[in-house]
């Protein structure tokens, strides 16, 4: 496969690893509702650069996060009010590679990554995604019209830019569910044909132009709707009454569907019916296949209206009078909510975890909790309080902007502020001094199980993974602070860890300062023993 080559790209591709793990500090001054007790769980927003909270959450997330929408710089060369966009080509890259690494990390295998991106660094943001998440998890390559020629942007020459992209990519595709969106349209008037009784046998149907029918309901029963909403509402009423004829290909039909074409040809004027299990039933007249418009009539929003299937082509998301959305401005930079609203709908539920880790102006934060989602959002910076701090706030308080209407959102829900607090470890690989022992404990878990801790550690047993109990000796944990009682591996802490494992007897790893059990004590026991902090290794 090919791969794209700059200049810094081998120290970038070990960049992830170097980024050393920090806490995540919660300021309850700017946490907004009941966000809990302080522990990782609930809505968060983070403030701090993105890299560095992004290697912070992998042992408490990794594996966990069902969708990401990331709308990072664009590259275009350029500096505005509330963010740099002036990243050169090369220093552009080595900023995306770790942070995709990261992002794919914490994705759930059947989750999903949506980058949105102008033509500027597309396509190689496209390689870069192939070689992390590989070919066959890409998903599609999709047009947003984002602009419209109007007033000053007509007066350059050439072609007027309206497009952006979304690049849609698995994290293992055959495992990513593939849900059907449907988006609203005009009638289709190539339905000009009228069943006088749709309920009857097709075999018995009596079959008109509905040319009449049209504009006879258009010109007395109408009433005050306009013409365009009108047609929608007899199209919508009359559905199964409206049908259309469509060419059978002898190719791409199956045969008994072909030799019922033919057959079809020899009794002109007759409707034929072949029964399918499973399937539709194949209705022809005169050698052609009969379609009806009810298959095109779907609930979007909970109106019914004329429908197509979602193609990759996004032309009908308004991005007019989105700037007071959620009550803050992001010139040039601020997206859509219907735009992250679709995203979700396509692969996530209520209840599922949502990320954005370029959160901008808050959109995609809000959006997911209007959608009974779980989030996390990431800023940098004061654009952390006075943007995203601010919009969410608003959420919570009944923001009625956006798609507060389509979703039903009254306000309501929570969310806890975080900062980036100190390195876990220091750089000679030591704990860092003050390291309370739930973090600490949560970083022992996923060194040696690579996924994160269901729960805040409270004892030294911290549970059983693959057959095996693992547990920490740390910071008194066992509430006696002596150094042969408290951190290192006793007769006495085997006892207790034994005793806080609830009846497990099967083979421990305990991680502690040193162990008073010798060698063959603790194979007799089916302990090994890893030592604080030089076996902690994590990612």
């Amino acid at each position: 496969m090919p791969i794209l080559s700059w200049l810094t790209r081998e120290q970038d591709l070990k960049a992830a690893d170097r980024v050393p793990y920090k806490l995540l500090e919660r300021d309850d001054a700017l946490s907004h509702g009941d966000p809990g007790d302080g522990s990782y769980g609930g809505n968060m927003l983070i403030q701090g650069d993105n890299l560095e909270a992004l290697k912070a959450l992998l042992p408490y997330y990794r594996g966990q996060v069902k969708c990401i929408y990331i709308d990072p710089p664009f590259g275009t060369g350029k500096e505005f009010e509330n963010y740099d966009d002036s990243w050169k080509h090369a220093l552009w890259l080595q900023m995306m590679f770790p942070r995709i690494e990261l992002l794919r990390d914490l994705l759930k295998d059947d989750g999903a990554l949506f980058v949105h991106l102008d033509d500027n660094e597309l396509d190689y943001a496209k390689v870069i995604l192939d070689e992390i998440f590989g070919r066959d998890n890409f998903v599609s390559r999709i047009s947003i019209k984002a602009r419209s020629p109007s007033a000053f942007s007509t007066v350059n020459p050439g072609v007027f830019k309206a497009s952006e992209y979304l690049l849609w990519y698995a994290k293992d595709k055959p495992k990513m569910p593939q849900r059907r969106v449907w988006t609203a349209r005009e009638p289709d008037t190539a339905y000009k044909k009228w069943i006088n009784n749709p309920d009857d046998d097709p075999r018995e149907w009596n079959i008109e132009s509905a040319t009449k029918r049209i504009n006879q309901y258009l010109k007395e029963d109408a009433g005050r709707l306009s013409p365009s909403n009108a047609l929608k509402k007899f199209y919508v009423d009359n559905a199964k009454h409206l049908m259309r004829l469509a060419e059978i290909s002898d190719s791409g039909a199956g045969e008994d569907i072909v030799n019922l074409k033919y057959k079809s040809l020899e009794r002109k004027g007759q409707v034929l019916k072949m029964a399918r299990v499973n399937h539709d039933d194949v209705i022809v007249l005169d050698g052609q296949q009969v379609l009806t418009y009810d298959k095109n009539i779907h609930e979007i929003d909970g109106v019914q209206t004329p429908a197509r299937m979602l193609t990759n082509i996004w032309d009908d998301i308004s991005w007019e009078g989105i700037a007071g959305e959620g009550g803050v401005r992001l010139k040039k930079g601020k997206k859509p909510e219907k735009l992250i609203r679709r995203c979700l709908q396509l692969i996530t539920v209520p209840g599922d975890l949502v990320l954005d880790s370029f959160l901008g102006s808050g959109t995609t934060a809000a959006v997911a909790m209007k959608m009974r989602r779980r989030l996390i959002g990431i800023e940098r910076g004061q654009q952390a309080e006075t943007h995203c701090h601010k919009r969410l706030v608003k959420v919570c308080q009944n923001d009625a902007s956006g798609i507060s209407k389509l979703e039903g959102w009254k306000g309501g829900g929570e969310f806890a502020f975080y900062r980036l607090g100190c390195e876990v470890f220091t750089p000679d690989g030591s704990i860092s001094p003050g390291i309370k022992f739930a973090p600490l404990a949560a970083h022992v878990w996923f060194a040696e199980t690579g996924a994160p801790l269901a729960k805040e550690a409270a004892s030294p047993f911290l549970g059983v993974h693959e057959g095996k109990g693992i547990a920490l000796l740390y910071n008194g944990i066992l509430g006696d602070k002596s150094v042969s009682g408290g951190n290192v591996l006793t007769r006495k802490t085997l006892s207790a860890i034994r005793q806080a494992a609830g009846g497990f007897e099967g083979p421990l790893i305990v991680y502690g300062e040193a162990s008073r059990l010798g060698e063959e004590a603790r194979k007799r026991e089916g302990i090994t023993f890893r030592q604080t902090p030089y076996d902690v290794k994590a990612r």
